[in-house]
């Protein structure tokens, strides 16, 4: 069955709302100046109400590899999900000082970008739109029958709603990583997220 993540969670609301709902996984973005970032801190707090069984991501954006792995080896975030320049040097650095699974984000432009990422020393990949400048959180959608068959488990993000996620189903996705698309007005949407995660355990 394809799990779902909700990302982006930042208030003890949206922690309520997950719990009642039971996403596989939930998002904590700790790249900098963002309108979803988190503090370590509130990190922190907010996996502490977190119910048990759900994992906690940790959205890193070329941040630095101590806060990286501080975070995984606290126990604040289950994965580590890297969003921005790092190469496989930064990579091997991860892998040295924590031993929690490693998700690649790819800004996806053709088939080629993924069929290179999928070569990395990485647990997973995720898929998202790429946008000129932007590293995520675009709310668009990429044309999805450019995914080739892969070895790794992959992530597909980038525009995900209540709308598109049926179809999204069907493209062979380990997770369906949903941010903008569970929000209205750029708050996390009860409502929103308890239709998306039923639509995906339905399958």
């Amino acid at each position: 069955m394809t799990k779902i993540k909700i990302c982006g969670l930042k208030r003890i609301e949206d922690i309520y709302a997950v719990n009642e709902y039971k996403p596989d996984y939930i998002g904590f973005v700790f790249a900098e100046g963002r309108k979803r970032t988190v503090t370590p801190k509130q990190a922190e707090n907010l996996k502490a109400a977190l119910s048990d069984g759900i994992k906690t991501v940790g959205v890193f954006l070329n941040n630095d590899i101590g806060l990286v792995t501080e975070l995984a080896n606290a126990g604040i975030t289950d994965l580590i999900q890297l969003h921005g320049d790092e190469d496989e040097d930064y990579i091997d650095n991860v892998r040295k000082k924590t031993s929690v699974p490693i998700i690649r984000s790819v800004r996806v432009r053709n088939t080629s970008d993924i069929l290179e990422a999928d070569k990395l020393c990485t647990d997973y990949l995720l898929l998202d739109t790429f946008v000129k400048g932007i590293y995520g959180g675009t709310g668009e959608t990429f044309d999805w029958s450019i995914i080739p068959p892969l070895k790794k488990p992959f992530f597909l993000a980038g525009g995900l709603n209540t709308g598109n996620i049926s179809d999204a189903l069907g493209r062979g996705a380990y997770c369906l990583d949903v941010s903008s698309g569970a929000e209205t007005n750029g708050v996390k949407d009860k409502k929103k997220i308890c239709e998306l995660i039923k639509i995906v355990r339905s399958e």
